[in-house]
């Protein structure tokens, strides 16, 4: 935690360095319980984040993004008890809720030794599916030290607040 901490911090520091030559840097945010919605001057669309610690696995950091467009969803799950190796190696893993399957076999591309991230399709019933979930799993192929399940509380108030963030966005 302390190391997304310090990327905040330096984050924020680049942030105001930029306000002070550019002009005031603003983001629209909005917090749906633990998540935080938010449309970010570098970023095109708005995104739906939480991030907590499970006391039951060694009190690590779980972390999810949560973006989406017309075109495409984008889920970035970041996990500290990951250490991938290649960044850029495509995984496969079945997506899933505590209730319903989403997808098989999709793809997750490592961003870093402890971050994937997945592009699918825009589907409704997809934003449907998560909207309903109290958590989100991926099960990776061969794999399950690494499958993970994360806890996405409200996540249905969550991506309703995104999706109001992405319609009024700027």
């Amino acid at each position: 935690m302390k190391r997304y901490l310090l990327a905040a911090g330096l984050l924020a520091g680049a942030l105001s360095a930029v306000a002070l030559t550019a002009g005031p840097v603003q983001a629209q945010q909005s917090k749906v319980g633990d998540w935080t919605i938010e449309k970010r001057m570098q970023d095109a669309h708005c995104n739906a984040s939480r991030g907590y610690k499970d006391k039951e696995d060694e009190n690590r950091d779980y972390v999810i993004v949560i973006t989406y467009s017309e075109k495409a969803i984008v889920i970035v799950m970041i996990y500290d008890g990951w250490e991938w190796d290649k960044v850029g190696e495509i995984l496969r893993a079945d997506v899933g809720t505590d209730d319903a399957d989403i997808m098989k076999k999709a793809k997750w591309e490592v961003m870093d030794k402890t971050t994937v991230r997945g592009i699918f399709e825009y589907e409704q019933s997809m934003m449907d599916r998560l909207s309903k979930a109290k958590r989100l799993s991926l099960d990776f192929e061969d794999d399950d030290d690494d499958s993970i399940e994360m806890q996405v509380p409200r996540a249905g108030e969550a991506l309703a607040a995104l999706k109001f963030c992405e319609e009024n966005r700027k």
